[in-house]
């Protein structure tokens, strides 16, 4: 049982290193461009998705604006101050346990901006007369989403051990 303890802690530190790396990728993802769509040769439109939601705001598309923004922007980002908080706190197993679960149980619901990203994609790509241009920032985002689904896994397999 003494040699479990100190490789929690060098775990615990990894996560939460890793952690903060997943908060500067996502920062990125959704603040650089994820796309180029070039219609007719001759229109260009760069996208991420804070513009995205920038334009969603000014079209007036109030709905569709709340659920891009809290799918692909407020529930990423609240799992990673849930996780950074669980991985920081000592505290009774049983709350940790209802933390973790509860991150895991929304942290589903994270994963639809990867899907309506994709779908955008194909869209357009099917589109005849659009050319979609992926950039970096798409990349970002998405290794945000999966080292947060790590993490997350991780840290459930952590609090259980405790």
């Amino acid at each position: 049982m003494t040699n479990i303890k100190p490789f929690l802690l060098t775990e615990k530190f990894f996560l939460k290193l890793l952690l903060s790396i997943t908060l500067i990728l996502f920062i990125a993802g959704i603040s650089t461009p994820i796309m180029t769509v070039t219609q007719l040769v001759f229109l260009q439109s760069e996208f991420s998705i804070l513009s995205g939601l920038i334009d969603l705001i000014e079209q007036q598309q109030y709905f569709l604006f709340a659920i891009i923004f809290i799918l692909s922007v407020l529930l990423p980002l609240m799992k990673i101050v849930l996780l950074a908080w669980v991985l920081q706190i000592e505290n009774s197993k049983v709350k940790l346990v209802k933390l973790v679960n509860l991150i895991h149980d929304y942290g589903r619901w994270a994963m639809l901006d990867v899907l309506v990203v994709a779908l955008l994609l194909v869209t357009i790509k099917l589109g005849a007369i659009a050319r979609v241009e992926v950039h970096l920032g798409l990349y970002w985002f998405a290794a945000a989403v999966l080292i947060t689904m790590w993490i997350t896994h991780r840290t459930v397999i952590l609090v259980k051990k405790q």
